[in-house]
């Protein structure tokens, strides 16, 4: 069979325009329109405009790709619209330029780094508990961006070098992520068009990574490279074989990436878990009884957060129902596919967020249950790291993952032991895409829980 005849046996995505292809279900419901596809085919032929799109829709196919086929992909068109923001970042980047970033970055984040950061994200959790008063209404959504950009701007930079970059991230990122999927997903030629979306997208993207090149500059004139936070380390890194480090932009495209990817993240887990315990006191009061028993009246520290598991599985499900609307890959050579060739130079996408509703995974996957991270119902699903892959797989799953579990960890720990949270009448929270499915609102009130 010829290669054209391979992918015109691929099922086109039904609701299709002409021109537009599929871009306005892309548009207005996303997360609706990635979980349709898996009814129509194991690998679904998308259209963005007039630009095909080939999506995996299952686990296994999503595997290949991250994992056994993972050299024959490049990062594609996706991550090429994200530059403006990331530049040549991490998340980005392709081939010996990630390779060489990704092992400069790597020990940054190894478990004794994680230590340290760990004192931060715990004084600042302890912080933000002091800040509630009896009877608060919290917008949890709010206060989780706040909480997560709070505690990464603290651990990228421990000296007040950073404040400029602290807010611009406060004023840019929101408006940088409420943009961000429509951004990604449109033909490139929509970029000219002077709407405000595109006005806000670049104004955002050029004041916030002007600010970090100040930023960086400011760090290297005054040898700012002993601070043990991660600018200083990034400032410092130097390759192993060549004994090269990085330059000034590639420092500030790393730390972009780094306030991009972690900030979200971590915000919208959060907020989720927040609302799912609430809604569900059974799972609320387990998680609680843990806390209390491991930890106590003290403040929590990272080797508690092994001995946390309720709250593992908690964050586990939150992220498997809440998780990465899209991300693509391109063919830098022919790929078989779900028994499909694609030429060099096709573009893949796949959703994590509907991938982890599969039924023929999960059993009841949009209910939210924690106990199906038990060991004995895991083996039971036969649920495991070619099937779960909250953080990606292969050479580009994500180098933060231990971070993002550690500090949500010792967050909730940290403020479920002093508040209960009830969710403020007359709102019921609605999935927002984006990087992520984040909350719209989490408007919650807090009461003392002794």
């Amino acid at each position: 069979m010829s290669t054209v005849v391979a992918l015109q046996s691929v099922p086109r995505a039904r609701g299709g325009l002409p021109l537009l292809g599929h871009a306005v279900h892309l548009w207005r419901d996303p997360l609706r329109f990635f979980c349709s596809l898996r009814s129509q085919g194991e690998l679904v032929r998308v259209d963005l405009g007039t630009m095909p799109m080939y999506v995996a829709t299952t686990a296994r196919l999503v595997h290949d790709i991250t994992t056994t086929h993972a050299r024959s992909f490049e990062k594609g068109r996706f991550f090429q619209r994200l530059k403006p923001l990331a530049g040549e970042g991490i998340s980005t980047s392709d081939g010996e330029l990630h390779r060489k970033h990704r092992r400069l970055m790597a020990p940054m984040f190894a478990r004794d780094r994680i230590v340290g950061y760990s004192r931060t994200m715990s004084r600042n959790a302890l912080a933000l508990a002091d800040s509630w008063q009896p009877g608060d209404e919290v917008e949890m959504e709010q206060a989780m961006a706040e909480y997560a950009i709070e505690t990464l701007a603290s651990t990228l930079f421990s000296t007040d070098i950073g404040l400029p970059a602290v807010t611009a991230v406060r004023e840019h990122l929101p408006v940088l992520l409420k943009n961000l999927l429509i951004r990604a997903a449109s033909p490139k030629v929509l970029d000219r068009l002077p709407i405000r979306a595109n006005r806000d997208f670049d104004a955002a993207a050029t004041a916030l990574r002007q600010v970090i090149d100040d930023v960086v500059t400011t760090a290297r004139r005054t040898g700012h490279t002993d601070h043990g936070d991660l600018l200083s380390l990034l400032l410092s890194a130097q390759d192993p074989d060549s004994g090269a480090g990085l330059t000034d932009v590639e420092v500030r495209d790393e730390l972009s990436t780094i306030l991009f990817a972690g900030a979200e993240t971590t915000a919208a887990t959060l907020a989720w878990a927040f609302h799912k315990l609430a809604t569900h006191p059974e799972v609320e009061e387990q998680v609680v009884a843990e806390i209390q028993e491991v930890v106590g009246d003290r403040p929590v520290t990272i080797d508690d957060v092994p001995r946390l598991p309720a709250i593992r599985r908690v964050l586990d499900e939150v992220v498997r129902l809440h998780g990465v609307t899209m991300l693509m890959r391109r063919t830098t050579a022919p790929v078989r596919l779900a028994g499909v060739e694609l030429p060099e130079g096709t573009e893949v996408a796949f959703s994590l967020y509907a991938v982890h509703r599969d039924p023929d995974v999960y059993e009841h996957p949009d209910r939210f249950d924690p106990d199906r991270w038990l060991p004995e119902r895991q083996a039971a699903a036969g649920i495991g790291r070619d099937t779960y892959l909250p953080f990606g797989a292969g050479n580009r799953k994500c180098i933060g993952d231990a971070f993002v579990y550690t500090e949500a960890t010792i967050a909730l720990a940290t403020w479920l032991a002093r508040w209960k949270f009830t969710p403020a009448p007359g709102h019921t929270p609605k999935e927002v895409a984006s990087a992520v499915a984040h909350a719209d609102r989490v408007p919650m009130i807090v009461t003392p829980r002794r």
